[in-house]
């Protein structure tokens, strides 16, 4: 944390918003605690992975007294080890030899294309349609009660986490990006169903919107009288790197009464608040926004992945969640790194995630193990490490689903042959067999149908896609985003339909 500016950060006032990105972070006042070479490897790296932090996270939550090893300058700040050597080599070596724009985002986006862009089949397997055929491009449908929707005025974040599995969203390629306005399509899928309770608005961060964006959204879910509708879900980093959005932004406390207006309605509302460090809820404004959002009587959970560099450590997971219990938030889940970006500078080996998990748990009381984990995001469901067992002579891992894309798998327990190494499902082999005992049913209903292999979606994306103004809810401050697409679902993967 700065020293000498705690005076103009209180729960009652704070600075103009300011973002810090590729362009200007050297304007940074404490940048100059950085040498020159680790500013060029930020350079390196933020040209290939998106980078955006503002004044906030600076001056409120990073330690500059030891900055390169302070887990929220990880967190923010783009680091050398994020990119494999051979790629790390090819844009320092673009950069200086002076190449233009145009050739440096040449290479830029042939580099991400190596990342795995979009994980889990989202792009594949996971855009739904209507039932007259129409696809939602903008929304994605792979469990069973729960859709999500990623509005186009939401793809952007007050700032953006290094490890972000959504890192396609923001690095300006419309074919990677998940994004549409259209809630009336969303409705109709709603409504067509019934077996549909959850809608999580997800982005991108959606709170990053004006208020009055946001509610035409919310108010035309609450209008429609959906009876299948119980949940809506609001997945944000917005408390954690600008609890001023809930505080003292212009319309602050217009969200605050959206909010209330959904639990009037008699439908739960869930903050899906993503905390990755007990620093995180350290300040008085984020204590301040905690309370007053739990005042409109919505619920907030908690989620992170576990991250080398960052959380790697079961004290800071207790310390962590025993704090989010006392200012009145449930600990929700612990993810796995996803298997995107920059897995292989923040990821941990599955056997040491899940003994991290179990340590932790071990040290916080009953309402704190409210929390799973550590799970992983994979393209056949949510995966749990249960732990280690002994099978005769021989350990194995356990594991089990906590969602499917089939849910009859959810809560079915499975066995992976013992490997201290692998950080991934994908890297596991069965205990016996071949096969895991998903993976035949799976690849049926991964199977891609005759009429969607026809038209690539990305040229379908194209010809919706248009500039649309983004007002964004950032103290005194507007700024413009592109993106839009139309889309319609139906939850039907490739030729199975679960509901």
């Amino acid at each position: 944390m700065s020293q000498g500016l705690e005076s103009v950060w209180t729960e009652f006032e704070s600075p103009k918003y300011r973002s810090y990105t590729l362009y200007n972070f050297r304007e940074i006042p404490q940048i100059k605690n950085i040498s020159e070479q680790k500013q060029f490897e930020i350079e390196v790296v933020g040209n290939v992975l998106p980078f955006k932090t503002n004044n906030y996270v600076v001056d409120q939550i990073i330690d500059w007294n030891d900055p390169l090893k302070d887990p929220i300058f990880i967190l923010t700040f783009p680091q050398k080890g994020m990119l494999k050597p051979q790629h790390y080599r090819q844009m320092a070596t673009a950069l200086k030899k002076g190449y233009d724009k145009k050739k440096i985002q040449s290479i830029a986006n042939e580099i991400r294309m190596q990342l795995n862009p979009h994980p889990a089949g989202q792009m594949e397997h996971n855009v739904p349609q209507l039932k007259d055929g129409t696809k939602l491009y903008g929304t994605q449908h792979k469990y069973k009660e729960t859709i999500l929707f990623f509005p186009s005025q939401g793809q952007t974040c007050h700032a953006y986490c290094t490890f972000c599995f959504r890192w396609p969203q923001f690095v300006g390629i419309d074919e990677l990006k998940f994004a549409t306005r259209e809630i009336a399509v969303l409705v109709q899928y709603l409504k067509e169903h019934p077996e549909v309770s959850d809608v999580l608005f997800t982005g991108g961060d959606p709170l990053i919107m004006k208020t009055k964006i946001l509610a035409e959204y919310i108010n035309a879910l609450l209008d429609a009288e959906l009876p299948n509708l119980k949940t809506i879900r609001i997945g944000s980093k917005a408390l954690s790197y600008w609890p001023y959005r809930f505080l003292t932004d212009d319309d602050a406390d217009d969200v605050l009464s959206l909010f209330k207006s959904v639990t009037k309605k008699g439908i739960h509302l869930a903050f899906m608040g993503h905390f990755n460090h007990p620093v995180e809820l350290s300040t008085r404004a984020i204590k301040e926004a905690i309370y007053r959002i739990r005042k409109t009587g919505a619920q907030i959970r908690t989620q992170s992945p576990i991250l080398a560099h960052i959380n790697d450590n079961s004290q800071i997971w207790a310390d962590m969640w025993q704090k989010q219990v006392s200012l009145g938030c449930i600990p929700y889940y612990m993810f796995v790194t996803r298997d995107t970006g920059a897995q292989e500078y923040f990821g941990i080996p599955l056997v040491r995630a899940q003994e991290i998990f179990r340590d932790a748990y071990q040290k916080v009381s009953g309402l704190a193990r409210t929390v799973r984990g550590p799970s992983m995001s994979a393209n056949p469901g949510k995966i749990q490490v249960l732990g280690v067992v002994d099978v005769g002579k021989k350990k194995a891992i356990a594991l089990r689903f906590l969602q499917g894309r089939n849910p009859k798998w959810v809560q079915r327990p499975f066995l992976a042959k013992y490997d201290e190494k692998p950080i991934w499902i994908d890297d596991l082999k069965p205990f016996s067999g071949k096969k895991f005992f998903y993976e035949d049913e799976l690849a049926q209903i991964l199977k891609p149908s005759k009429e969607s292999a026809k038209k690539p979606i990305d040229k379908a994306k194209k010809e919706q896609s248009k500039k649309i103004p983004v007002l964004v809810s950032i103290k005194n401050t507007e700024t413009s985003e592109s993106d839009d697409e139309k889309i319609p679902d139906k939850w039907h993967v490739g030729k199975k339909n679960f509901s």
